[in-house]
């Protein structure tokens, strides 16, 4: 097979996508438009059903490796201060080989896909490459990119859309980006300190309060000396300034765990949340898959999960077709499922993630927190609690749609 995919997004859907591609015989070119990969803190959770995936590319040893396994994740009620639930992933190992979370921010993934992409004689990664026009026929794409030397003309067979919510391909294609942004920013807020040893937490916890929630996880950070990375809704009338001031900060990790001493605060961050899914995830032969087909609020760690998911989806489809398995018209299930996926099961969960986290009426809060609990200690409720959040469930669903 010597179809070549033009890849556009170093992100790690795009590179995830590229090692798939180039393992299934294709000629792989992989865009990015900025110098490098981005390594501000971004996604970090990485769900079982995505971990079979990695392992399926040649990078889970390494990936494991450069992260922290999480094989529980807890549920706390931050008003009375107490642990509500816990789940144990290890209740799906007759369900996947990887009954765990790990905790490996994504730039890693990105930059340990490329190295494996710079050894194969198949594939081309090129960074400064920002696509400015996209054109199709029936048969193949061309792009038109600005490189440091110019402007330069990309020949295709087919091309994946992966660069990100902002994707220039995207809004080339004129491709509706439908769905709503929140009202309040998510603030992230990184420390040195560790919450595990102050509060008995596990590497990750959900930390419901009516005024206040707060995502809590550890990451092994570059240096792998561990890093704890808090995040919180903003003020809906707090500026940015206000919400990354000394006090300010100092405040939101006091709510988490009151302290006499200060914290030691290496980063911080605030940025709009949206949910969106675009209108088409495919015009002709130009795919999207990751936050250019679909964004979404981060409680519940699925949105870069379900992007490989996309990318993995789109290899194989397109793998079929290119061996004379299937036919080109396969080339619309990858929307009516990949779709349909994102709507029902990241879509719908995370909005829900956030609602229960920050439930105002003492009543339903009290109702929420005690159904968390009654899940928990349930067995069967609990195993399929996860294989839902884990996204195992989206996969197993996604293979019946036709």
């Amino acid at each position: 097979m010597s179809k070549h995919i033009a890849i556009v997004g170093a992100g790690p859907v795009g590179v995830v996508a590229a090692l798939a591609a180039v393992q299934q015989g294709f000629r792989v070119s992989l865009y990015e438009a900025e110098s490098r990969v981005d390594d501000s803190p971004r996604a970090a959770t990485t769900h079982s059903s995505t971990l079979e995936m990695i392992a399926r590319v040649g990078l889970i040893d390494r990936f494991v490796k450069e992260g922290l396994t999480a094989r529980y994740f807890q549920f706390w009620d931050q008003a009375a201060q107490k642990m509500v639930a816990q789940f144990d992933h290890e209740i799906l190992k007759d369900e996947t080989p990887y009954p765990f979370v790990v905790q490996t921010e994504q730039h890693k993934l990105g930059n340990m896909g490329i190295e494996k992409l710079r050894t194969c004689a198949d594939a081309s990664v090129h960074f400064e490459h920002r696509i400015t026009a996209v054109a199709q026929t029936d048969d193949g794409v061309t792009l038109t990119a600005q490189a440091p030397d110019g402007p330069v003309r990309i020949e295709a067979d087919y091309v994946i859309a992966a660069d990100g919510g902002r994707s220039a391909l995207r809004k080339a294609l004129d491709i509706p980006f439908e769905g709503m942004t929140w009202p309040e920013r998510f603030i992230v807020i990184t420390v040195k300190d560790d919450f595990e040893r102050l509060m008995g937490c596990c590497y990750r916890n959900y930390l419901a309060h009516p005024d206040a929630w707060t995502n809590l996880f550890k990451i092994s950070g570059d240096d792998m000396q561990g890093r704890w990375r808090a995040v919180f809704p903003s003020g809906v009338d707090e500026t940015d300034e206000e919400a990354l001031s000394d006090a300010a900060v100092a405040r939101r990790l006091a709510h988490v765990f009151p302290r006499t001493e200060p914290y030691e605060v290496l980063h911080r961050n605030i940025y709009r949340v949206h949910q969106r899914v675009a209108a088409r995830f495919r015009q002709g032969r130009v795919f999207l898959a990751g936050d250019a087909a679909h964004v979404n609020n981060p409680i519940g760690g699925l949105g870069l999960n379900c992007g490989i998911h996309d990318a993995m989806e789109l290899v194989d489809m397109l793998t079929a077709v290119e061996r004379g398995e299937e036919d080109a018209s396969v080339f619309d299930r990858y929307e009516r499922r990949r779709r349909q996926m994102n709507i029902e099961f990241v879509q719908q969960q995370t909005v829900n993630n956030k609602k229960r986290l920050e439930e105002k009426d003492p009543a339903v809060r009290a109702q929420a927190l005690d159904d968390i609990r009654r899940i928990a200690d349930d067995p069967q409720r609990h195993r399929q609690f996860l294989l839902r959040s884990s996204l195992i469930d989206s996969v197993r669903k996604a293979r019946t749609i036709a």
